[in-house]
């Protein structure tokens, strides 16, 4: 378990992020279309996964903001904002906030929150995710990997953009 806040009260999560240097858990999140989507879906490319509670809340929407905006200067990357929306509220808010350069998926009928440690056990949170960035390269090996510790907190976007430039 780790242990994170929510404005200065602790949380935990079911386990622990996946470690730099590991291989990424294979995943299957459903998106904008209802089709399932999983690690092999994005092959040969590098994986941007920030994993927020929910996009409907300021710091969330915020995040998918910045990833949107710095996501188009990437190459053979992808940027998948993963969260326990239903995928019809990813999609409107998409469309609302012209977010066209990231993907979201949902992890509604999956498992990818407890498979990657980051399902929020305790509190009324209970069942959404912590706020994580991990970036998994074009072998599946997570190059990079932050659980940010207050859940209001946006990630450190520089650091995980730098681990992209390595």
């Amino acid at each position: 378990m780790a242990l994170i806040s929510f404005q200065g009260n602790p949380l935990n999560t079911c386990g622990n992020l996946p470690e730099i240097g590991s291989t990424a858990p294979e995943f299957s999140l459903t998106n904008s279309r209802l089709k399932e989507v999983t690690l092999l879906t994005y092959a040969g490319k590098r994986k941007v996964l920030s994993i927020v509670p929910s996009l409907d809340t300021p710091t969330c929407a915020a995040s998918a903001r910045m990833f949107n905006q710095k996501a188009g200067s990437l190459e053979n990357t992808v940027v998948l904002v993963i969260s326990a929306d239903l995928p019809f509220a990813q999609a409107r808010f998409c469309e609302a906030e012209g977010i066209k350069n990231v993907t979201a998926l949902s992890t509604f009928r999956s498992s990818f929150a407890k498979d990657y440690g980051i399902t929020l056990v305790d509190t009324f949170l209970a069942g959404l995710t912590g706020r994580a960035v991990l970036i998994i390269d074009e072998n599946n090996k997570v190059i990079y990997s932050e659980l940010v510790a207050e859940l209001a907190d946006e990630p450190n976007y520089a650091a995980a953009l730098a681990a992209l430039s390595d």
